[in-house]
């Protein structure tokens, strides 16, 4: 779980209108034509989606993607990252090498072809690659275009050849062998900055971004060692980590269960090969309610899922309910187990090769090729049946697990029903602690989440009645990470929240009803707030999972410290700002430290926290889902000891401590 800090002004400009007619005449020579990679460098987002940190990195994995192909053609055997002080990135492969020739089509070298011309490549058919991550032959070129410069060297045949990129990705020279290698190397080395000009935003890689990719990667490809070396970083313990991974998925299961009680030791894994296609599922089950399902195609994190999922969904769904049934966990008179009885608490990875992927969307999240729905089905139902057979005992476990689930789902559902609202026109169905906002324009309106009657009194009174609304919470909301849905369903406040968001809750979320477009998480700046705040984000992120994805969940920034001198009045927000204004304002101040936002008066509260004129609020969002679901399991699961060693190793990074 990530926390993007923005400051909002402006909110809402209603009313006006503006004179957006072109006037100048649409001609021939308007028509632009974009020669080379230029067309890379005017559109950027065209190709890396975006020119944020987010964009940054993908031009590291796309490079990297490029030694995974080879590694996954059964060449390379080890693939190293490095960063060095100045935030150059070397990626380096002991594959093939690519070819040092000249390419007929072009007439240029065929690596100066490979990282100047768009859609060339050796993954179009040729047989280089039988399956690729990068289907497209525009990975190397735009990292390239992108790049403040490049430099390629390639080892093969006993000889070195290099080649640098400069001023947009044209090569300062044309490749050229430069000297002599041990005739057993062979593979490329690449090196780049990124340009500072495209990415405006920041140059400087994420440390924990890089090191979790490549440990995924790892996991996803058995056998292949990957090197990631951080020259930036000072303890010599961290600046560089070796991942290789003989067991694959098993061992990624076994990684993402690390927080959780398992309900079986084994984890159950699969494999098996058809038209082409490789399949790889590993599969185990906590004692928690949540599922964590985890979907791959040729190394690409297919997040929303696709015809992989809805194979292996089917052939579990199909599998436990046979089984159940064969050995009497489930009588003539039940019914059959749905498909989330048979994912509670499931941890599964999907992992499928494939020669021509076709996914749905630009950014390759979801896999639309219909033939993998039977494969996946087949190979996974087929071995996961055998083990259930070959293993009673674990088998026996799961249908337990799903039964139980069945059981606490009719109990849910009947819960459920609670929170459901007639009509979004009902407002007396709005829970009665509600000051509720004047406006019916969700795109303005606000709700302000506050803890305790008192902070809710001076919200209520210092608010903007006409877009702000607020809803008190009594205490600490039940934590959902250790409670069945039934029991979520039955507490007051968190029927008062998802009554008040009207959006609907789980499966049944759809943002469009959604009453307020921010949600304001307002708790006092203490240990209690801390924990307050952190039970309503996993409640967000289990139950409401879209808003948090779609960007309307904030936490609000009241100030600590409230400094006086005379008739002025300064407000400090942290421990470095109130020293700022001490040096200010000098001798004689009266300094306030607020426990909690109860001890503001309203016009206080409105002026600090609640004005967008002059507010902080922080964005939630997920940039990570398995890094935010394995947190909130070992910060608000059930295992204790992952806990007490992540407080051990973090003590020494505590600013403020409350005791």
């Amino acid at each position: 779980m990530s926390e993007e800090k923005e400051t909002f002004e402006n909110e809402a400009v209603i009313g006006e209108e503006m004179d957006i007619k072109v006037t100048h005449e649409y001609s021939d020579d308007d028509i632009q034509v974009l020669d080379g990679l230029e067309a890379v460098r005017k559109r950027p987002g065209m190709y890396i989606a975006s020119t944020s940190e987010k964009g940054l990195h993908h031009l590291v994995w796309e490079i990297v993607d490029n030694g995974i192909d080879e590694a996954m053609a059964g060449y390379a055997t080890t693939i190293k990252v490095t960063v060095d002080k100045d935030n150059v990135v070397t990626v380096e492969d002991d594959g093939r090498g690519m070819p040092t020739g000249v390419n007929a089509k072009t007439g240029k070298s065929t690596i100066e072809t490979i990282f100047t011309v768009l859609h060339a490549g050796g993954k179009f058919g040729g047989g280089a690659y039988k399956v690729s991550g990068g289907l497209h032959g525009v990975g190397a070129s735009v990292v390239n275009a992108l790049s403040e410069w490049l430099e390629v060297r390639v080892f093969h045949d006993g000889s070195e050849y290099y080649v640098r990129f400069e001023n947009g990705g044209h090569a300062v020279k044309p490749l050229e062998m430069v000297g002599s290698c041990d005739p057993d190397k062979h593979g490329s080395t690449i090196s780049f900055k990124a340009d500072p000009t495209i990415f405006t935003e920041t140059t400087v890689y994420n440390h924990d971004t890089l090191r979790d990719r490549l440990r995924q990667l790892a996991f996803l490809n058995k056998g292949i060692r990957l090197v990631f070396c951080d020259e930036r970083v000072e303890d010599e313990h961290k600046r560089e980590y070796v991942y290789m991974f003989e067991g694959g998925l098993k061992e990624y299961v076994a990684y993402l269960n690390k927080n959780r009680s398992v309900v079986h030791p084994d984890i159950i894994y699969c494999e098996g090969y058809e038209q082409n296609i490789q399949v790889e599922v590993a599969v185990q089950y906590n004692d928690g309610y949540n599922p964590s399902v985890y979907t791959f195609c040729n190394n690409i994190n297919t997040a929303e899922g696709g015809t992989h999922e809805e194979g292996f969904r089917l052939a579990l769904n199909r599998i436990i309910n046979k089984y159940a049934r064969e050995n009497n966990f489930l009588k003539d008179k039940d019914d059959n187990l749905t498909s989330d009885d048979c994912k509670e608490g499931i941890t599964a990875v999907i992992s499928v090769k494939h020669p021509d992927p076709q996914y749905e969307g630009q950014t390759k999240t979801k896999l639309g090729n219909s033939e993998v729905r039977k494969i996946v089905s087949d190979i996974f139902g087929s071995q996961l049946e055998r083990f259930l057979m070959e293993n009673p005992d674990e088998a026996k476990s799961i249908m337990e697990k799903a039964t139980l689930a069945s059981q606490a789902r009719m109990a849910a559902k009947k819960a459920r029903e609670l929170t459901r609202r007639k009509s979004a026109l009902e407002i007396s169905s709005l829970p009665g602690k509600l000051a509720d906002c004047s406006s019916k324009d969700a795109s303005i309106c606000e709700i302000y989440i506050v803890e305790g009657d008192s902070a809710g009194g001076s919200a209520k009174q210092g608010r903007d009645s006409h877009y702000q609304a607020i809803l008190p919470l009594r205490g600490k909301i039940l934590n959902v990470e250790k409670a069945r849905q039934h029991r979520a369903f039955e507490n007051s406040e968190i029927r008062s929240m998802i009554t008040a968001f009207g959006c609907g809750v789980m499966d049944e979320v759809d943002t469009s009803k959604l009453r307020y477009h921010k949600i304001v998480i307002m708790t006092d700046a203490d240990v209690d707030g801390a924990h307050i705040r952190t039970l309503l984000l996993t409640f967000f992120y289990r139950y409401l999972r879209p808003i948090l994805d779609e960007g309307y969940v904030y936490i609000a920034q009241p100030p600590l410290y409230k400094v006086t001198k005379g008739n002025t009045v300064r407000y400090a927000y942290t421990d470095r700002q109130l020293e700022d204004v001490k040096r200010e304002l000098g001798d004689r101040l009266s300094i306030q430290r607020y426990k909690g936002l109860g001890e503001m008066d309203p016009s206080q509260l409105w002026e600090t926290t609640m004005d967008p004129k002059n507010r902080t609020l922080i964005r939630v969002n997920v940039g990570d889902a398995e890094a935010a679901d394995q947190a909130f399991s070992m910060l608000m699961g059930e295992e204790v000891e992952p806990r007490k060693n992540f407080i051990i190793e973090n003590a020494n990074f505590v600013e403020n401590l409350d005791v």
